[in-house]
């Protein structure tokens, strides 16, 4: 690929490269004492430094880091004057307005060794990294994360969500130009970068539409504030935002912010447990301190993806239309999950379930699923005409490394999901059409639909792997001990 008579090259599997030479560095550090942690956010300064440095020198891009605090002033320094520039560096970027001083706010060396510093700016600066992905740093990142959750032998504690997968949702969500879009979980910026991509691709945006696209799209938020800064980080080398930032941290369930989007697209985290419950305006709460009091929410549950759901139903606008991420328990659960499945079939058009496979995430026999819907005015009669729902989950089988999700794998789903006109759906073998009444007399009004033979089963020379299966029976005990600590707190145990 040439970009202003430079090549940049794409190399496919260069950032999994990257990712295993930067982890055995990671390894190196760690016996001078410098944290897992500690080295990702060094990783990312420097990252960040040396792509705004590419940007200026191959794309022609005016740098908004100050001449003395970028790229080029750190790379020839070398002993106690590197480490102190360094430190420089991070502290005057910190103390700038907007998204600079978000991304380099509080920032801290924390590899004193200068000569190991040296090492890894040159193992930076050796690489061109303007060509590799969309979002090279998140994908270092979620690498690093992979890396370490298998080097702990625990649950890296995040889900990224698979760059086809977003690519997929954006496709049959068709965002358009002076849309918002909000993320209430944004991550490192996954689905703003591929929207990003979509309508400056897909549209020949006017000037006060690309004025928008910049500052006037995007609105985000993560708990996480080590994601928050990347987030930041990407969406500020792709020329989105300025003076205000459209990302912040903090917990999105806390409160209703007020505003209201025509989007919402979110992969909100696993875990069925919040470490406080939301109360609506008739709920009650014994641990007062811990409570926080939603009257916008339909039911009081801790189940922290059926509050996001409530959450995400809330800030859109009427007509709005939404693609979140949601685990197997928010199709079945009952109590509140009954409670508000109802009241989405009756207030939203919830018209496409999306079955997804496990071997997406960084958990094995994770079960996932993105819901569709469109939030409505009041009405006496229930919106929901019809949920279809495509199946990729019954003998499908996807890995993160050796056989991972890939756009084509998504490509028949795009076409029956029929974003252009989906009055004219036709049922196929893996997407199948259910009434509201067929939903409304089922038990607990549970979504978990399935109807396809598991050949798996079928052939016991095909038994999936004995791991999985075990994975499959924790998660199962995990989900069913949870709910029984559910009904005991309940009762006020």
């Amino acid at each position: 690929m040439t970009i202003r008579g430079q090549e940049v090259l794409i190399m496919p599997n260069g950032s999994q490269q990257i990712v295993q030479k930067l982890w055995n560095y990671c390894n190196v550090l760690r016996d001078d004492g410098v944290s897992y942690g500690d080295y990702v956010e060094q990783l990312t300064y420097l990252l960040f430094l040396k792509m705004a440095d590419e940007q200026a020198k191959i794309l022609g891009k005016q740098s908004a880091i100050p001449a003395g605090s970028d790229w080029q002033s750190l790379t020839p320094k070398e002993g106690d004057e590197l480490e102190i520039h360094y430190r420089h560096i991070l502290d005057s970027l910190g103390k700038k307005n907007g998204m600079l001083g978000v991304i380099f706010k509080k920032a801290q060396n924390k590899i004193q060794d200068p000569a190991k510093l040296k090492r890894l700016i040159s193992m930076i600066n050796d690489e061109t990294w303007t060509g590799l992905d969309i979002d090279v740093k998140g994908e270092i990142y979620e690498g690093l994360l992979q890396k370490n959750a298998e080097d702990t032998k625990s649950g890296a504690g995040q889900y990224f969500t698979p760059r086809a997968l977003i690519k997929a949702i954006v496709e049959v969500i068709q965002p358009k130009p002076k849309e918002t879009i909000c993320d209430p979980a944004c991550g490192t910026g996954g689905f703003f970068l591929a929207a990003h991509k979509y309508l400056s691709e897909k549209y020949r945006l006017d000037k006060e539409q690309k004025k928008f696209l910049r500052f006037g799209t995007f609105k985000g938020k993560d708990i996480v504030d080590a994601v928050v800064r990347l987030c930041v980080m990407n969406l500020f080398l792709h020329g989105i935002g300025g003076d205000v930032v459209p990302v912040e941290s903090g917990d999105s369930l806390l409160s209703d912010p007020k505003d209201r989007f025509e989007i919402v697209m979110t992969n909100p985290p696993f875990g069925k447990k919040s470490s406080i419950t939301i109360v609506n305006g008739e709920g009650k709460a014994d641990k007062e301190s811990l409570t926080y009091e939603r009257e916008d929410f339909a039911a009081t549950t801790s189940n922290k993806q059926l509050n996001f759901l409530q959450h995400v139903k809330t800030i859109l606008k009427i007509n709005g239309r939404c693609g979140i991420v949601v685990p197997d328990n928010v199709l079945f659960e009952g109590g509140a999950g009954e409670t508000i499945r109802k009241r989405f079939l009756a207030e939203c058009d919830v018209h496409t379930l999306l079955r997804l496979p496990t071997g997406l995430f960084y958990a094995q026999g994770v079960k996932a699923n993105v819901l569709f819907f469109d939030k409505k005015p009041a009405s006496e009669k229930p919106w929901t005409e019809k949920l279809w729902i495509y199946d990729l989950r019954t003998n499908m089988h996807f890995t993160l490394k050796e056989n991972p999700l890939r756009l084509e794998d998504l490509q028949d789903f795009i076409k029956c999901y029929n974003p252009a006109n989906r009055r004219e759906r036709k049922e196929t073998e893996r997407f199948k059409a259910f009434s509201y009444d067929d939903l409304m007399q089922r038990d607990k009004v549970s979504l978990d639909i399935f109807w396809l033979k598991d050949e798996s089963i079928e052939d016991s020379e095909n038994l999936p792997d004995p791991k999985v299966i075990a994975q499959d029976i924790s998660e199962n005990l995990q989900t069913a001990l949870s709910q029984f600590n559910s009904i005991y707190e309940d009762l006020g145990g």
